[in-house]
């Protein structure tokens, strides 16, 4: 699995990283997370409002850091 925090390196950004990158742990969860700062790589996914949250290439969430219940459920859905 391949999941990209997409964002300018912000604080949310760096939030919702982190959070992604304690859920993976915790879980075990087999994923390569990867924080996206290129702002063409990130228009290229239509996205606008940062962070973002982008699993195997399907944007989940975006425009802020969602609670870390909802994170594990987007991942894992």
């Amino acid at each position: 699995m391949k999941i990209e925090i997409l964002g300018s390196g912000c604080k949310k950004c760096t939030t919702l990283y982190d959070a992604v990158n304690e859920i993976v742990a915790a879980k075990n969860i087999d994923a390569e997370v990867l924080k996206v700062e290129d702002l063409k790589t990130i228009l290229g996914y239509g996205v606008m409002q940062t962070p973002a949250l982008v699993v195997d290439g399907v944007v989940k969430f975006k425009g802020s850091v969602p609670k870390k219940d909802k994170i594990e459920k987007l991942i894992t859905e």
